[in-house]
């Protein structure tokens, strides 16, 4: 390849940043802090019914 010919690396990220900049209307739309909250009732949950099985 000679040095004036273009790769296509720049060009062909740029329709991939595009996508996924772009929010979706139809998406589910959590709260972080919902997201970290079930997260953490789930770990002790999983805590308590491991100590009751056992």
């Amino acid at each position: 390849m000679s040095s004036g010919s273009n790769s296509g690396g720049l060009m062909s990220s740029a329709g991939l940043v595009r996508y996924f900049d772009s929010q979706d209307r139809n998406a589910i739309a959590l709260n972080p802090k919902t997201v970290l909250a079930f997260c953490i009732l789930f770990g002790v949950s999983v805590q308590v019914l491991s100590l009751t099985v056992a």
